[in-house]
């Protein structure tokens, strides 16, 4: 039975629907995903047989495709959000998770290009966590 889900971006200005079921979930800890997302990896979802439904917003959406290269990137115009895309290199639609709206009931099927981990992302578990933005001075919760 397939799966619908929907999903935005931050400033409300797109909203969009999958329809179908996704065949993986990757973390890519590529050199290009870290200067995508800004972050240590970029979280994908893949599918060669979902509808991407876009709801509200189309006109916002833009699709960067980095030359040479199977990457791209889909983003609205007005806050930056990452958002789906319709990837015809790969015959795929590639959904950030982070973009659905909906909750998303799998877990990753792999991390991707490890040999390319930022320098810091070693040993995370060990440090400290905190249930939200902590306060000066505030101990571990």
């Amino acid at each position: 039975m397939d799966k619908k889900y929907s999903g935005s971006c931050l400033c409300g200005s797109v909203q969009f629907e999958i329809e179908g079921n996704f065949d993986s979930f990757y973390l890519c800890h590529c050199k290009n995903c870290q200067k995508d997302t800004g972050s240590a990896h970029a979280a994908n979802l893949f599918s060669e047989s979902a509808i991407l439904t876009w709801c509200k917003g189309k006109e916002f959406v833009k699709t960067y495709i980095l030359p040479n290269t199977q990457h791209s990137k889909s983003f609205c115009i007005n806050c930056g959000s990452a958002l789906p895309t319709q990837a015809e290199n790969m015959n795929s639609i590639v959904v950030p998770a982070g973009s659905l709206d909906s909750t998303l009931n799998i877990r990753p099927n792999a991390h991707l290009f490890v040999s390319s981990k930022a320098s810091w992302e070693h040993n995370l578990d060990s440090i400290q966590s905190f249930e939200k933005l902590p306060v000066k001075n505030e101990k571990n919760t």
